[in-house]
């Protein structure tokens, strides 16, 4: 997931949850990252070989090695370790091509995690040969989203201070998360999207918004939605994911199939007003990367407790 020039913004959610982790007391994290694709993953072996196997200067291992997205999770066995974790994330469980290569690996993992219970189930039962599946999603960074003035967000933006827009905040080059229903909905509202922007443009974009939409067909987490709860801008999003227990009880938001015409009604009242505001910062700090970090941390602390190897 190492970002490039054309996708600033890849991996940036696991980078999140490295940071918080860092924060934690007696917690030491060396992050290793590499692009996509075959010969990345060969490389990524041989130089986790060479600085953390059994042939490296230092003889100690590791305490943890824990992997994002299951092919990931193949390079990582080069590097010596007292515990292996894999976190999962929906493509790489769901994909025809690679959820053979993410099943194949569980085994051999002292914590399988996966960011939601619905994913978790999807995971087949010898993934829990050694340990339990466990929900640990990344979560969101709370200090870089927050509520910034609509105005300021807009200026900073150049965009016009005073016509509605909506966020669709994913690539619309996925075909997952549906940028057709987006733009549907849209109808003659600007509609912007998020592919190739850096990360610390995506706060003002959420501000600039006067709603989010996320109509996905499915979803690992949906760290979309928690970033606009964080910034208290109105959502709308399907019933996937976490968008359901997230958005649960919090007044201008809409978690529902997509229908047009009833997210076109939902959508209407915010479009209509200046400056739309909700009350979801205390929803989206549930699910914190801090938070998360937290309960990934205990976690391996547990493992190493009961001496996993």
């Amino acid at each position: 997931m190492l970002p490039d020039a054309g996708h600033p913004e890849r991996g940036r959610f696991v980078r999140d949850q490295v940071d918080a982790l860092r924060r934690l007391p007696g917690v030491d994290v060396e992050l290793y990252e590499f692009p996509p694709g075959g010969v990345a993953l060969i490389e990524a072996a041989r130089w986790l070989h060479h600085h953390h196997g059994r042939r490296a200067r230092s003889t100690e291992r590791l305490d943890v090695v824990h992997a994002h997205f299951g092919l990931t999770a193949w390079p990582a066995l080069a590097a010596r370790a007292r515990i292996r974790g894999l976190t999962v994330h929906g493509t790489d469980v769901r994909h025809p091509r690679t959820r053979v290569a993410t099943r194949a690996v569980l085994p051999l993992m002292d914590l399988v995690a996966a960011p939601t219970p619905e994913l978790a189930h999807e995971l087949p039962a010898r993934a829990a040969r050694r340990r339990r599946v466990e929900v640990l999603p990344c979560g969101v960074d709370m200090e870089r989203f927050r509520a910034i003035a609509r105005t300021s967000a807009r200026a900073e933006l150049g965009l016009d201070p005073r016509a509605p827009c909506l966020l669709f905040p994913a690539d619309p080059t996925r075909p997952g998360k549906r940028y057709d229903r987006a733009v549907a909905l849209a109808r003659d509202v600007p509609l912007h999207t998020l592919g190739g922007i850096a990360p610390e443009q995506v706060p003002l974009w959420v501000n600039a918004a006067n709603a989010v939409v996320v109509p996905s067909d499915a979803e690992g987490f949906g760290l979309a939605v928690l970033e606009a709860l964080a910034c208290d801008v109105p959502v709308l999003a399907t019933p996937v994911g976490v968008h359901q227990q997230a958005m649960d009880g919090v007044a201008g938001t809409l978690c529902a199939p997509f229908d047009v015409e009833h997210w076109q009604a939902a959508a209407a009242p915010h479009l209509d007003d200046p400056d739309p505001r909700i009350a979801g910062r205390e929803h989206a700090e549930q699910y914190s990367a801090t938070r998360m970090a937290t309960r990934l941390a205990d976690n391996w602390r547990e493992l190493l407790q009961r001496g996993a190897t």
